[in-house]
Protein backbone atom coordinates (compact mmCIF):
# COMPACT_ATOMS: atom_id res chain seq x y z
CA UNK A 1 0.00 0.00 0.00
CA UNK A 2 1.54 3.62 -1.03
CA UNK A 3 5.15 1.99 -1.84
CA UNK A 4 6.10 4.24 -4.53
CA UNK A 5 5.65 7.08 -1.71
CA UNK A 6 8.76 6.26 0.34
CA UNK A 7 12.15 6.48 -1.66
CA UNK A 8 14.03 4.10 0.93
CA UNK A 9 11.83 0.96 -0.38
CA UNK A 10 13.06 1.76 -3.68
CA UNK A 11 15.98 0.35 -2.36
CA UNK A 12 14.57 -3.41 -1.74
CA UNK A 13 14.79 -2.94 1.76
CA UNK A 14 12.24 -4.65 3.85
CA UNK A 15 11.57 -2.67 6.76
CA UNK A 16 9.80 -4.29 9.97
CA UNK A 17 10.75 -1.97 12.89
CA UNK A 18 8.30 0.34 12.40
CA UNK A 19 7.57 -0.54 16.12
CA UNK A 20 10.47 1.99 16.86
CA UNK A 21 9.78 4.37 14.44
CA UNK A 22 8.30 4.34 10.51
CA UNK A 23 9.93 4.99 7.24
CA UNK A 24 9.37 8.72 5.99
CA UNK A 25 7.24 9.58 2.52
CA UNK A 26 8.50 12.28 0.09
CA UNK A 27 6.10 14.90 1.00
CA UNK A 28 7.49 15.13 4.82
CA UNK A 29 10.41 15.69 3.45
CA UNK A 30 9.28 18.61 0.93
CA UNK A 31 7.38 20.13 3.41
CA UNK A 32 10.34 20.53 5.75
CA UNK A 33 12.55 21.52 2.92
CA UNK A 34 9.81 24.44 1.82
CA UNK A 35 10.08 25.77 5.46
CA UNK A 36 13.64 26.09 5.49
CA UNK A 37 14.32 27.05 1.91
CA UNK A 38 11.62 29.73 2.15
CA UNK A 39 10.25 30.75 5.02
CA UNK A 40 12.24 29.22 7.65
CA UNK A 41 11.85 31.59 11.26
CA UNK A 42 10.61 31.33 14.39
CA UNK A 43 6.63 30.85 15.53
CA UNK A 44 4.88 33.03 17.72
CA UNK A 45 7.66 35.85 17.56
CA UNK A 46 8.10 37.83 15.01
CA UNK A 47 5.75 40.04 13.08
CA UNK A 48 6.56 39.98 9.41
CA UNK A 49 5.33 38.01 6.62
CA UNK A 50 7.21 34.93 6.70
CA UNK A 51 7.52 34.29 10.42
CA UNK A 52 3.11 35.05 10.48
CA UNK A 53 3.15 32.12 7.87
CA UNK A 54 5.26 29.60 10.08
CA UNK A 55 3.28 30.25 13.06
CA UNK A 56 -0.05 29.40 10.77
CA UNK A 57 1.21 26.71 9.18
CA UNK A 58 2.31 25.56 13.03
CA UNK A 59 -1.02 26.25 14.06
CA UNK A 60 -2.80 24.43 11.37
CA UNK A 61 -0.81 21.04 12.45
CA UNK A 62 -2.15 21.70 15.80
CA UNK A 63 -5.85 22.08 14.42
CA UNK A 64 -5.51 18.74 12.07
CA UNK A 65 -4.42 16.75 15.24
CA UNK A 66 -7.25 18.31 16.99
CA UNK A 67 -9.58 16.52 14.38
CA UNK A 68 -7.47 13.61 13.85
CA UNK A 69 -7.97 12.44 17.82
CA UNK A 70 -11.42 14.21 17.71
CA UNK A 71 -10.48 16.57 20.87
CA UNK A 72 -12.88 19.58 21.64
CA UNK A 73 -10.59 22.46 21.66
CA UNK A 74 -6.97 23.09 20.06
CA UNK A 75 -6.27 24.12 24.09
CA UNK A 76 -5.82 20.19 24.44
CA UNK A 77 -3.50 19.88 22.48
CA UNK A 78 0.47 21.02 22.97
CA UNK A 79 3.50 19.77 21.04
CA UNK A 80 6.15 17.88 22.66
CA UNK A 81 9.67 15.86 21.57
CA UNK A 82 8.11 12.56 21.45
CA UNK A 83 5.49 10.20 23.59
CA UNK A 84 8.71 10.24 26.15
CA UNK A 85 8.45 14.01 26.83
CA UNK A 86 5.00 13.92 26.98
CA UNK A 87 4.85 11.33 29.57
CA UNK A 88 7.36 12.97 31.80
CA UNK A 89 5.45 15.94 31.49
CA UNK A 90 2.17 14.87 32.36
CA UNK A 91 3.36 12.72 35.19
CA UNK A 92 5.85 15.50 36.75
CA UNK A 93 3.73 18.82 35.48
CA UNK A 94 -0.02 17.04 36.66
CA UNK A 95 0.28 13.83 39.00
CA UNK A 96 3.27 15.06 41.01
CA UNK A 97 1.30 18.41 42.47
CA UNK A 98 -2.09 15.97 42.74
CA UNK A 99 -1.27 12.43 44.32
CA UNK A 100 -0.53 11.85 48.20
CA UNK A 101 1.65 9.50 49.76
CA UNK A 102 0.35 5.97 49.42
CA UNK A 103 -1.80 6.76 46.86
CA UNK A 104 -1.53 3.72 43.88
CA UNK A 105 -1.05 3.77 40.18
CA UNK A 106 -1.80 0.98 38.32
CA UNK A 107 0.56 -0.79 35.53
CA UNK A 108 1.70 -3.36 33.89
CA UNK A 109 4.60 -4.99 33.20
CA UNK A 110 4.84 -4.54 29.64
CA UNK A 111 4.41 -0.81 29.51
CA UNK A 112 7.34 0.88 27.75
CA UNK A 113 10.66 2.08 30.17
CA UNK A 114 8.96 6.04 29.54
CA UNK A 115 5.93 4.86 31.30
CA UNK A 116 7.60 2.90 33.90
CA UNK A 117 10.45 5.09 34.96
CA UNK A 118 8.48 8.36 35.78
CA UNK A 119 6.27 6.68 38.46
CA UNK A 120 9.67 4.94 39.72
CA UNK A 121 10.84 8.53 40.20
CA UNK A 122 7.64 9.74 42.04
CA UNK A 123 7.24 6.60 43.93
CA UNK A 124 10.59 8.14 45.54
CA UNK A 125 10.01 11.33 45.67
CA UNK A 126 6.48 11.59 47.18
CA UNK A 127 6.01 8.41 48.12
CA UNK A 128 3.20 6.57 46.06
CA UNK A 129 2.57 3.19 44.90
CA UNK A 130 2.91 1.09 42.02
CA UNK A 131 1.23 -1.61 41.65
CA UNK A 132 1.07 -3.81 38.46
CA UNK A 133 -2.17 -5.15 36.92
CA UNK A 134 -1.84 -8.98 36.35
CA UNK A 135 -2.10 -10.48 32.41
CA UNK A 136 -4.02 -12.88 31.63
CA UNK A 137 -2.44 -16.59 29.85
CA UNK A 138 -1.84 -14.46 26.49
CA UNK A 139 0.07 -11.81 28.36
CA UNK A 140 -2.98 -9.40 27.87
CA UNK A 141 -4.45 -6.59 29.99
CA UNK A 142 -7.98 -6.87 30.77
CA UNK A 143 -10.57 -5.13 32.66
CA UNK A 144 -11.31 -8.29 35.38
CA UNK A 145 -8.01 -8.07 36.11
CA UNK A 146 -7.64 -4.22 36.48
CA UNK A 147 -10.51 -4.90 38.66
CA UNK A 148 -8.88 -7.03 40.65
CA UNK A 149 -6.32 -4.23 41.66
CA UNK A 150 -8.25 -1.62 42.46
CA UNK A 151 -8.63 -0.15 46.12
CA UNK A 152 -9.93 2.77 47.67
CA UNK A 153 -6.55 4.25 46.87
CA UNK A 154 -6.05 4.05 43.53
CA UNK A 155 -5.75 7.39 41.94
CA UNK A 156 -4.47 6.53 37.85
CA UNK A 157 -4.37 3.41 35.55
CA UNK A 158 -1.32 4.39 33.30
CA UNK A 159 -1.33 2.39 30.46
CA UNK A 160 -0.36 1.98 26.25
CA UNK A 161 -3.17 1.51 24.01
CA UNK A 162 -1.22 -1.27 22.39
CA UNK A 163 1.66 -2.40 23.80
CA UNK A 164 4.96 -2.06 22.01
CA UNK A 165 6.00 -6.14 22.59
CA UNK A 166 2.78 -7.88 23.23
CA UNK A 167 1.09 -6.18 20.89
CA UNK A 168 -2.46 -6.32 22.79
CA UNK A 169 -5.10 -3.83 21.93
CA UNK A 170 -6.34 -2.54 25.76
CA UNK A 171 -9.88 -2.28 25.82
CA UNK A 172 -8.97 1.13 27.03
CA UNK A 173 -13.23 2.61 26.57
CA UNK A 174 -14.21 0.30 29.21
CA UNK A 175 -11.09 0.87 31.55
CA UNK A 176 -11.68 4.51 31.62
CA UNK A 177 -15.48 4.48 31.71
CA UNK A 178 -15.42 1.98 34.68
CA UNK A 179 -12.23 4.10 35.90
CA UNK A 180 -14.37 6.84 36.19
CA UNK A 181 -16.94 5.51 37.91
CA UNK A 182 -14.03 4.65 40.62
CA UNK A 183 -12.76 8.47 40.60
CA UNK A 184 -9.58 6.79 38.81
CA UNK A 185 -8.18 8.86 36.26
CA UNK A 186 -6.59 7.24 32.89
CA UNK A 187 -3.26 8.53 31.16
CA UNK A 188 -2.54 6.77 27.92
CA UNK A 189 0.57 6.49 25.88
CA UNK A 190 -0.86 6.13 22.26
CA UNK A 191 2.67 5.87 20.37
CA UNK A 192 1.46 1.87 18.99
CA UNK A 193 -2.29 2.79 18.70
CA UNK A 194 -2.18 6.54 17.00
CA UNK A 195 -0.29 5.40 14.08
CA UNK A 196 -2.30 2.58 13.00
CA UNK A 197 -6.19 3.06 14.51
CA UNK A 198 -8.43 5.84 14.31
CA UNK A 199 -8.23 7.02 17.53
CA UNK A 200 -11.22 9.25 19.42
CA UNK A 201 -10.15 11.24 22.69
CA UNK A 202 -13.62 12.29 23.38
CA UNK A 203 -15.11 8.94 22.96
CA UNK A 204 -12.46 7.04 25.11
CA UNK A 205 -12.78 9.74 27.64
CA UNK A 206 -8.93 9.05 28.90
CA UNK A 207 -7.54 12.19 30.69
CA UNK A 208 -4.37 12.28 29.02
CA UNK A 209 -2.72 10.58 25.57
CA UNK A 210 0.53 10.96 24.49
CA UNK A 211 2.06 10.13 21.24
CA UNK A 212 5.02 10.19 18.57
CA UNK A 213 5.39 11.75 15.12
CA UNK A 214 7.88 9.77 13.77
CA UNK A 215 6.05 6.54 14.64
CA UNK A 216 3.79 7.51 12.31
CA UNK A 217 5.64 8.38 8.83
CA UNK A 218 6.18 12.08 10.57
CA UNK A 219 10.11 13.79 11.83
CA UNK A 220 11.80 12.93 14.88
CA UNK A 221 11.72 15.18 17.66
CA UNK A 222 7.43 15.61 17.44
CA UNK A 223 5.16 14.08 20.05
CA UNK A 224 1.63 15.50 21.15
CA UNK A 225 0.16 15.60 24.64
CA UNK A 226 -3.55 15.63 24.68
CA UNK A 227 -5.56 17.15 28.20
CA UNK A 228 -8.97 16.70 29.20
CA UNK A 229 -10.86 19.23 29.51
CA UNK A 230 -10.99 19.56 33.11
CA UNK A 231 -7.28 18.68 33.37
CA UNK A 232 -6.17 22.36 31.55
CA UNK A 233 -6.41 24.55 34.46
CA UNK A 234 -3.95 22.00 36.60
CA UNK A 235 -1.73 21.71 34.35
CA UNK A 236 2.14 22.95 35.47
CA UNK A 237 4.82 23.41 33.62
CA UNK A 238 8.19 21.45 34.21
CA UNK A 239 10.13 23.72 31.58
CA UNK A 240 10.07 27.15 31.69
CA UNK A 241 11.52 30.18 29.65
CA UNK A 242 10.39 31.96 26.47
CA UNK A 243 7.25 31.32 24.77
CA UNK A 244 5.30 29.97 27.78
CA UNK A 245 5.46 33.58 30.15
CA UNK A 246 3.04 36.38 29.91
CA UNK A 247 4.72 38.17 32.06
CA UNK A 248 7.70 38.79 35.34
CA UNK A 249 9.55 41.26 36.45
CA UNK A 250 12.51 42.07 38.58
CA UNK A 251 10.47 41.01 42.23
CA UNK A 252 10.19 37.37 40.75
CA UNK A 253 6.15 38.12 40.18
CA UNK A 254 5.00 36.32 36.79
CA UNK A 255 2.34 35.15 34.75
CA UNK A 256 2.26 32.21 32.88
CA UNK A 257 0.25 31.83 29.46
CA UNK A 258 -2.40 29.10 29.59
CA UNK A 259 -2.72 25.83 27.50
CA UNK A 260 -1.43 24.96 24.95
CA UNK A 261 1.33 27.26 25.11
CA UNK A 262 2.21 26.96 28.58
CA UNK A 263 3.70 23.25 27.82
CA UNK A 264 5.93 24.79 24.64
CA UNK A 265 8.69 26.48 26.52
CA UNK A 266 11.25 27.42 24.10
CA UNK A 267 11.67 27.52 20.14
CA UNK A 268 9.64 24.42 18.99
CA UNK A 269 10.55 22.01 16.39
CA UNK A 270 8.96 24.61 13.83
CA UNK A 271 9.78 22.76 11.16
CA UNK A 272 9.09 19.33 12.39
CA UNK A 273 5.74 19.94 13.57
CA UNK A 274 4.50 22.05 9.88
CA UNK A 275 5.82 18.86 8.32
CA UNK A 276 3.78 16.42 10.42
CA UNK A 277 0.80 18.75 9.54
CA UNK A 278 1.26 17.17 5.92
CA UNK A 279 1.90 13.74 7.26
CA UNK A 280 -1.74 13.94 8.85
CA UNK A 281 -3.59 14.88 6.09
CA UNK A 282 -1.24 12.39 4.03
CA UNK A 283 -2.17 9.28 6.54
CA UNK A 284 -6.04 10.57 6.52
CA UNK A 285 -6.36 10.47 2.70
CA UNK A 286 -5.02 6.87 3.15
CA UNK A 287 -7.70 5.84 5.91
CA UNK A 288 -6.89 4.60 9.37
CA UNK A 289 -9.52 2.12 9.07
CA UNK A 290 -8.41 0.88 6.00
CA UNK A 291 -4.62 0.99 7.48
CA UNK A 292 -5.79 -0.56 10.34
CA UNK A 293 -7.52 -3.36 8.35
CA UNK A 294 -4.60 -3.56 5.79
CA UNK A 295 -2.45 -4.34 9.28
CA UNK A 296 -4.96 -7.05 10.15
CA UNK A 297 -4.79 -8.93 6.95
CA UNK A 298 -0.91 -8.79 6.71
CA UNK A 299 -0.36 -9.97 10.66
CA UNK A 300 -2.39 -12.92 10.01
CA UNK A 301 -0.65 -13.87 6.53
CA UNK A 302 2.66 -13.43 8.89
CA UNK A 303 1.16 -15.75 11.15
CA UNK A 304 0.01 -18.60 9.19
CA UNK A 305 3.93 -18.38 7.17
CA UNK A 306 5.75 -18.64 10.18
CA UNK A 307 4.13 -21.26 11.89
CA UNK A 308 5.03 -23.46 8.98
CA UNK A 309 8.83 -22.99 10.68
CA UNK A 310 8.63 -25.67 13.79
CA UNK A 311 12.71 -23.61 15.03
CA UNK A 312 10.00 -20.74 15.36
CA UNK A 313 8.65 -19.72 18.66
CA UNK A 314 5.84 -16.49 18.50
CA UNK A 315 4.84 -15.57 22.33
CA UNK A 316 1.91 -12.88 21.00
CA UNK A 317 0.20 -14.72 18.19
CA UNK A 318 -3.42 -13.83 19.49
CA UNK A 319 -2.68 -10.23 19.55
CA UNK A 320 -4.60 -7.79 17.21
CA UNK A 321 -2.10 -5.35 16.36
CA UNK A 322 0.78 -5.55 13.65
CA UNK A 323 3.49 -6.36 16.09
CA UNK A 324 4.30 -10.14 15.97
CA UNK A 325 7.15 -10.98 18.70
CA UNK A 326 9.44 -14.22 18.15
CA UNK A 327 12.23 -16.31 18.62
CA UNK A 328 14.01 -18.69 16.44
CA UNK A 329 15.59 -22.17 18.33
CA UNK A 330 19.32 -21.76 19.97
CA UNK A 331 19.70 -18.22 17.71
CA UNK A 332 20.05 -15.30 20.18
CA UNK A 333 17.20 -12.61 18.84
CA UNK A 334 20.18 -10.14 18.56
CA UNK A 335 22.28 -13.05 15.93
CA UNK A 336 18.94 -13.31 14.13
CA UNK A 337 18.89 -9.94 13.38
CA UNK A 338 22.15 -9.42 12.31
CA UNK A 339 21.31 -12.46 9.84
CA UNK A 340 18.41 -11.09 8.42
CA UNK A 341 19.83 -7.63 7.85
CA UNK A 342 22.23 -9.29 5.37
CA UNK A 343 19.02 -9.93 3.58
CA UNK A 344 17.82 -6.56 3.68
CA UNK A 345 15.40 -7.16 6.12
CA UNK A 346 15.57 -4.75 9.57
CA UNK A 347 14.21 -6.16 12.37
CA UNK A 348 14.33 -5.06 16.07
CA UNK A 349 16.05 -7.44 18.47
CA UNK A 350 16.16 -7.05 22.02
CA UNK A 351 13.74 -6.05 25.59
CA UNK A 352 12.28 -3.25 23.21
CA UNK A 353 12.62 -0.98 26.37
CA UNK A 354 9.98 -3.04 28.72
CA UNK A 355 12.53 -5.20 30.29
CA UNK A 356 10.46 -6.33 33.15
CA UNK A 357 8.63 -8.01 30.69
CA UNK A 358 10.59 -10.64 31.12
CA UNK A 359 9.06 -11.54 34.25
CA UNK A 360 5.88 -12.60 32.25
CA UNK A 361 7.14 -14.20 29.33
CA UNK A 362 9.95 -15.72 31.20
CA UNK A 363 12.79 -14.74 28.55
CA UNK A 364 14.92 -11.44 28.26
CA UNK A 365 15.13 -10.92 24.63
CA UNK A 366 12.91 -11.24 21.63
CA UNK A 367 13.35 -10.70 18.25
CA UNK A 368 9.97 -7.99 16.89
CA UNK A 369 8.24 -7.82 13.77
CA UNK A 370 6.36 -4.82 13.28
CA UNK A 371 4.25 -4.10 10.18
CA UNK A 372 2.87 -0.92 8.68
CA UNK A 373 0.76 0.05 5.77
CA UNK A 374 3.75 -0.49 3.43
CA UNK A 375 4.87 -3.70 4.11
CA UNK A 376 3.42 -6.28 1.42
CA UNK A 377 3.39 -10.37 1.28
CA UNK A 378 5.75 -10.11 -0.64
CA UNK A 379 8.10 -8.86 2.35
CA UNK A 380 6.87 -11.33 4.56
CA UNK A 381 7.32 -14.03 1.95
CA UNK A 382 10.88 -13.02 1.80
CA UNK A 383 11.16 -12.81 5.25
CA UNK A 384 10.37 -16.66 5.52
CA UNK A 385 12.59 -17.99 2.78
CA UNK A 386 15.75 -16.49 5.11
CA UNK A 387 14.52 -17.76 8.19
CA UNK A 388 13.78 -21.25 6.49
CA UNK A 389 17.22 -21.50 4.79
CA UNK A 390 19.19 -24.96 5.94
CA UNK A 391 21.90 -23.04 6.47
CA UNK A 392 20.65 -20.38 8.76
CA UNK A 393 22.72 -21.47 12.15
CA UNK A 394 26.24 -21.65 9.50
CA UNK A 395 25.27 -18.40 8.63
CA UNK A 396 25.43 -16.98 11.62
CA UNK A 397 28.02 -18.52 13.24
Amino acid sequence: MNTEDFEMLKTGLIYFDNGATTLKPKILSEAISDYYNYYSSNAHRGDYTISIKASNNYENTRQLVKELINAKSTKQISFTSGTTDGLNKIIFGYYKNILNKDDEVLITKSEHASNILPWFELQDQIGIKIKYIELDENHKVTLENIKKQVTEKTKVISIAHISNVVGDIRPLKEITKYAHENNIEVLCDGAQSVPHMKIDVTDLDVDFLTFSAHKMCGPTGVGVIYVRENHLNDMKPIIFGGGMNAEFDTEGTRIYKQMPDLLEAGTPNVAGVIGFGYVIKYLQNIGFDNIQKYEHELREYLILKLKEINEIEIYNENSESGIVTINYKDIFPQDLSIYLDKYNICTRAGSHCAKILKEELKIKNTCRISLYFYNTKEDVDKLIEALKNPNIKNEII
